[in-house]
């Protein structure tokens, strides 16, 4: 049995529990779905284990097969410390270097084995993620990873309540192998949600700070040999341990100005840092008149969303730092 706050309690097969207690998902325990953001604001704190059993969870609900619900549980195994940190350290602007070392981190743990002991194979599950057509979507259709982790931190960091998400959950459904909404109000309401989480958040002024400086710290760590690159598959606090106990003045200086008594604004004209993310965009498939068409095409509202949405991203944000605290 597994409980999640979001989509309550499941019993799960076999291979899934096993699978579960392995030591890269248990990594994840360790590892936070916003990067840096839980040292700048200690509410931030959402895990990517959490989101990968959310994910799982998600899949089983929405009728995926066993098959895609491994790989649902499986897919952010590869993720770095501080997830997508070690993208902006290491300037990877497509911010999926987990997707370039993920065969490498299934194929040296106990996954395989796992995986063999149920009659399964690597390449069954993990050759074509393509096949998975619920657990991901390329932008801008729905799937169940941007599902979760918009709900979840709607749930854990702002006002989203459970009722309003089993509403939306309840108007989800499949067709032809992809997700979509049955209802127009819940197209709206979902992408309206979405964009509050990878603009809003993911741009927030303190976010934004926390991943730059973090970014350069890690960037430093990895320059001058304080960090190798395999550090990167510990977890965030493996990695924060590393920088902190450099004797390094550079580093020490950068570790000085990462915890939650920042003070940073938008600043358009006068900023000391400017991030543009990489653009996520969303138009999810509604049923309409009995069958599925783009939300933008029958929604002003979802229109206009994604209009200012891909003008945020092209200008990206622009903080200033009004004051930090320098303690030893």
């Amino acid at each position: 049995m597994i409980k999640d706050p979001i989509y309550g309690s499941f019993e799960l097969e076999p291979v899934l529990t096993d699978l579960l207690q392995s030591r890269p998902v248990q990594r994840l325990r360790g590892v936070h779905q916003g990067g840096s953001s839980y040292l700048v604001n200690p509410k931030w704190n959402v895990t990517r284990y959490e989101h990968s059993v959310g994910v799982m969870l998600l899949v089983k609900r929405m009728g995926g097969s066993i098959e895609e619900q491994m790989a649902a549980l499986l897919h952010d195994v590869s993720h770095t410390a501080f997830s997508h940190v070690s993208d902006f350290a290491l300037r990877n602007l497509e911010e999926d270097y987990h997707e370039q070392i993920f065969r490498r981190v299934i194929e040296e743990s106990e996954i395989p084995d796992i995986l063999h002991n149920y009659g399964y194979t690597t390449e069954q599950i993990f050759n074509d993620f393509s096949k998975w057509t619920i657990l991901e979507q390329p932008s801008p259709d729905l799937c169940a990873d941007r599902i979760d982790y918009t709900i979840r931190d709607q749930f854990h960091y702002f006002d989203l309540n459970i009722e309003e998400i089993q509403k939306l959950l309840e108007s989800l459904t499949v067709q032809n192998g992809l997700l979509c909404f049955k209802t127009l109000e819940a197209a709206e309401r979902f992408t309206k949600l979405y964009y509050q989480e990878v603009i809003d958040f993911f741009m927030d002024p303190l976010n934004a700070y926390g991943n730059w400086k973090l970014s350069i710290a890690i960037r430093l760590g990895l320059r001058k040999k304080i960090l190798k690159m395999d550090d990167l598959l510990k977890d965030d606090q493996g990695v924060w341990s590393i920088l902190q106990q450099s004797k390094d003045p550079d580093m020490r200086q950068i570790m000085r100005q990462i915890h939650p008594n920042v003070d940073v604004v938008t600043d358009e004209k006068n900023y000391d840092y400017s991030i543009k993310n990489k653009p996520r965009l969303l138009d999810p498939m509604v049923v309409h008149n009995g069958i599925t068409v783009r939300a933008s095409a029958i929604s002003k509202v979802v229109g206009k969303l994604n209009e200012t949405a891909i003008e945020r991203f092209k200008r990206g944000a622009r903080i200033r730092v009004v004051s930090f605290y320098k303690a030893e």
